[in-house]
């Protein structure tokens, strides 16, 4: 799926480029101080010449991701989500450069909405597929510049499998979805007939009009609940937990650990702190916790 700019855009993302290129970078105590502006003071002035600093970074991630067929200025613009988000949890009191905290949030947010655009279909949602989606085409072109093959044989695959750490049928099932573009649902069957694809699909969905109305009514009292419960939790304990269990493809405790700047046991310690607060409240305030008490 390929997705083309007009002159116009092309033109003012290239004047943007220009501009985010030429911007000066910030000495480390700059830095530091600027942050701490805006963390304490709120003084978006401050937020806004950090933020601005670095929008260069964000162009460089950007356009290492410009192959996967979506508008650069899209890409741009989901990498500054990222560095808004960065700039929001970024600690100055830690021996950490902003560039480095903020780099693992940009590319993330990137990558993420990649993933959401790049197919009508989702391709990825654990770690592991997506570190296979964003990393199978390098691997194959090494392959095939080693042993100049134009095509992938099983020993090949499990190369790549082995490398990522998955699944040999993850990477057969990735290798035939890049392979191939998006099918219309409302397509023909045949040329001869009137039936749709869609005509075969089976409704799965046997709940009735009451029982889709309580579903909805118990998850806005889940997520109420949920979120009363994370506001027991300090902003770090609320950041492991989110990131680890409330997304489709949490991260590990090392990728965590280099994001806060602590080791990985470190992470360990405050995710089983925090987990020991959700179950304490959980017990104390609901009828029936079970369900909102599992190990994970």
């Amino acid at each position: 799926m390929v997705h083309i700019d007009d002159p116009v855009t092309q033109k003012a993302n290239l004047n943007y480029i220009r501009t985010a290129m030429k911007t000066p970078l910030l000495e480390r105590e700059e830095e530091k101080e600027l942050a701490m502006r805006w963390k304490h003071q709120r003084d978006e002035k401050a937020l806004h010449t950090l933020i601005e600093s670095y929008t260069r970074l964000v162009v460089s991630i950007a356009s290492k991701f410009k192959h996967y067929g979506l508008p650069m200025g899209d890409l741009i613009q989901e990498g500054n989500v990222g560095l808004m988000q960065a700039a929001s949890r970024f600690e100055p009191e830690r021996d950490l450069r902003f560039s480095t905290y903020a780099s693992w949030w940009v590319r993330s947010t990137i990558q993420d909405y990649i993933l959401r655009n790049w197919s009508i279909v989702r391709t990825g949602t654990t770690s592991a597929q997506k570190s296979l989606f964003f990393n199978y085409r390098r691997l194959r072109a090494a392959i095939e510049g080693r042993e100049e093959v134009e095509a992938l044989n099983d020993n090949h695959r499990q190369e790549i499998a082995t490398a990522l750490n998955v699944k040999l049928r993850d990477v057969e099932d990735m290798e035939q979805r890049l392979s191939g573009g998006d099918s219309s649902l409302n397509a023909r069957i045949s040329e001869d007939g009137d039936d749709e694809w869609q005509n075969m699909i089976a409704d799965e969905d046997a709940l009735n009009p009451e029982d889709v109305v309580i579903g909805m009514k118990d998850a806005e009292s889940r997520t109420k609940w949920l979120n009363q419960a994370l506001g027991e939790l300090t902003d770090r304990e609320q950041q492991i937990i989110r990131q680890r269990h409330l997304t489709h493809d949490g991260i590990t405790l090392e990728q965590l650990g280099d994001v806060l700047g602590v080791s990985k046991e470190r992470v360990r310690q405050l995710e089983q702190r925090a987990m020991g607060k959700l179950k304490t409240y959980f017990s104390k305030n609901l009828d029936d916790p079970r369900n909102w008490l599992s190990e994970g």
